[in-house]
């Protein structure tokens, strides 16, 4: 019978019908180790009892109640137990479905808080370029993947966009990972100053980057060298940890590890962990007080934002993180998982990088490893290490335009928080065999 469903392809995709641990099984029976947790999504696994019977109960109580008119308990509760653990000076959350969602709403109420502070001439946003920020039309144009933005650029408002931190394809043979990490910085800063500083409102990266270049973290110094620019030159911070954060990368917030606190946290994906459609945005006292003192409301708001059910799932989700020791675990895993690749890809003709913190990491496929140079794109390697990865029972993330937006093929891991040693000899196994058959053919 032929489908209804408009798909990301035409390709037809296996059905599924259970999950179960660190396995989806399709309605043949098959079962695939998800190595990525489809995109960096499914951190405890797939059907948690914990989180079932949270849902469950909230279920039983009430599903929605519009946040137009009412609060609710899971709500309220989760945004207290966000805050406690959040970086410091951020007070508020506000609770959305999604990471396009709690992007949006960062841009947004970055510029809501200038309006309201008397400096409406603020409004120009910063990123980088190999950056992603989600897909609807404000988080598209703030993200600086050019194959994403390319059909849509005639719809996208104006964002400047610097140099990524990505060290293994641009720092100087002459350069320390330090000073590389500052030169690139302060490329911020010289943009800052060609705009007009009184005309920008924000900067806004990853600290981890995820899909669009497979998990790069920054250099040791370069975020707080971000976040001094920002300071002086009365700039907001914005860091999107839709996809890092949530303890993806060690900690439950990835920029704990550079020691830093944003103005303003984008986080969804593993706050979820695929149960609900849930995202958030996270803001200082600083900005809340802005508007709570002036006009009162922040413009903005969504029909399901603060659900209830989504809610309950991911109080759930964050008490199983914490209270399950899985943040130490994700240290641990995430030292095996590296080892493990560095052993069956380290010394691999093409593979060029295998980097990432955590359970966060990407192993990027180059055509010769002495001068990094790319394969050629038109051979779409990355979608043929996805067939043949499926093929061998494996689910992981590839992905292509790593080093520009056109050339460069990598592969995303984002495990399961449960994945045992064994399982992550499977999916190293399983990877491999999946990249020589892709080299092959």
């Amino acid at each position: 019978m032929a489908s209804h469903v408009f798909g990301r392809g035409p390709a037809p995709l296996p059905v599924a019908a259970r999950g179960e641990g660190c396995y989806i099984f399709d309605d043949a029976g098959r079962a695939y180790l998800d190595g990525s947790g489809g995109a960096a999504v499914s951190c405890l696994g797939h059907s948690d009892p914990d989180v079932r019977a949270a849902m469950h109960a909230q279920l039983d109580r009430i599903a929605f109640a519009h946040t137009g008119f009412f609060t609710s308990e899971p709500a309220e509760e989760l945004a207290a137990l966000l805050c406690a653990h959040a970086p410091e000076g951020i007070g508020k959350v506000y609770l959305l479905s999604g990471g396009s969602e709690a992007v949006e709403a960062a841009i947004k109420l970055a510029r809501q808080y200038f309006l309201e502070t008397g400096q409406p001439e603020r409004h120009r946003l910063i990123a980088r370029r190999q950056s992603y920020h989600g897909n609807t039309l404000g988080a598209l144009a703030a993200g600086g993947n050019a194959w994403r933005r390319e059909k849509y650029a005639p719809l996208l408002v104006e964002t400047h966009h610097i140099a990524p931190c990505f060290e293994y394809h641009f720092r100087g043979d002459d350069e320390s990972a330090f000073d590389y990490g500052q030169r690139v910085a302060n490329e911020l800063d010289a943009e800052i100053e060609r705009l007009g500083p009184e005309t920008v409102m924000a900067f806004i990266a990853e600290p981890v980057v995820g899909a669009t270049a497979g998990a790069v973290p920054a250099v040791e110094g370069y975020f707080r060298r971000i976040r001094e620019i920002c300071d002086r030159h009365g700039v907001l911070l914005i860091l999107d940890e839709v996809m890092c954060g949530m303890g993806r990368t060690g900690t439950l917030f990835a920029c704990e590890q550079d020691g830093i606190a944003p103005d303003i946290v984008t986080i969804a994906k593993g706050l979820g962990a695929g149960y609900a459609p849930i995202g958030a945005m996270l803001c200082s006292d600083t900005i809340h007080a802005a508007i709570a003192s002036g006009s009162g409301s922040f413009q903005h708001g969504h029909t399901y934002h603060g659900h209830p059910l989504a809610a309950a799932a991911g109080r759930a989700v964050l008490g199983a993180i914490l209270d399950r020791g899985l943040l130490a675990q994700v240290q641990t895993r995430g030292q095996t998982l590296s080892a493990a690749l560095d052993a069956r890809f380290g010394q691999h003709p093409h593979v060029g990088d295998i980097r990432g913190r955590g359970l966060f990491r990407g192993v990027e496929l180059v055509e010769d490893r002495t001068t990094k140079q790319s394969f050629d794109p038109g051979r779409r390697l990355h979608a043929k290490i996805k067939t043949a990865a499926m093929d061998e029972g494996l689910i992981c993330y590839p992905a292509g335009g790593t080093v520009d937006g056109r050339s460069g093929d990598h592969v995303l891991l984002a495990p399961p928080f449960i994945i045992s040693e064994d399982e992550i000899g499977m999916l190293v196994d399983r990877l491999a065999r999946a990249v020589q058959t892709a080299l092959a053919a």
